[in-house]
Formats: C-alpha cells, structure tokens, sequence
C-alpha cells in the first residue's frame, strides 16, 4: 500500500470538516486555499452552490501591494480585501473553512485579518 501523501492527508482532512460545515445565505463559508505562491479566499452560500465574493494574490486590486511581501503578510492582505468586498454586499457572519489547512501561519492571518476588518466567526 503507497504511503499517503500530505496533499491526500490535507483533502481528507477537508473533507471531514466539510460534513459540519455549511455555507447558508445568512451565514455563507469563508473558504481558504494556499498554494506554494498564492493564496485564495471565497465565501460561498452551499445552498445556491454560488461563489459570492472571492480575492487572492492575484487580484488586480492587491497585485502591486502584495509583490516582495512576506507570505502572512499576503494573506493578511487578502483576509483585508476579502472582508472588504463580503461588507459591501451586506455579508457579515460567515463560517469558517479553512481547507483542511492548520490554523496557523496564512491560514490564521487571513482569518484574523477577515475578522479585524468586520467579519465575524
């Protein structure tokens, strides 16, 4: 039997977090992905199956601030942005996904960043 790699072991993880966690229209998921150079951040309502705001590195709106940066302060970055657009369209409470991912590094300075600039979880 192959050894489990830990992309395999991060998808496993994701998915036995995505039984409990649910995006609904008052409440949609904050979801989180981190490649080796980028970072991404969308909030979906699972119920429609709709993306309804999403950013990540390679938004055009943070693409010149994030160059040279360090990685967390990227993702602060990008937590701030997507806050930005969730509050724009009236969305304040979300749920928290974070892809299987530990919550630390990217993944927590998203969040913290999500969460100082108006998004609550």
């Amino acid at each position: 039997m192959p050894k489990e790699t830990r992309a395999i072991k991060r998808k496993r993880k994701h998915l036995r977090v995505r039984k409990k966690v649910f995006g609904t229209q008052e409440r949609p998921r904050l979801n989180i992905y981190k490649s080796l150079h980028h970072i991404y951040a969308q909030i979906v309502d699972d119920t429609k199956g709709e993306t309804l705001a999403a950013a990540s590195t390679l938004s055009p709106e943070i693409r010149d601030e994030v160059g040279g940066k360090k990685n967390t302060d990227t993702a602060r970055i990008v937590g701030r942005l997507i806050a930005e657009k969730a509050r724009a369209q009236g969305i304040v409470r979300v749920v928290l996904d974070r892809g299987g991912y530990p919550y630390h590094g990217r993944v927590a300075a998203l969040a913290d960043a999500a969460r100082e600039n108006g998004l609550e979880f």
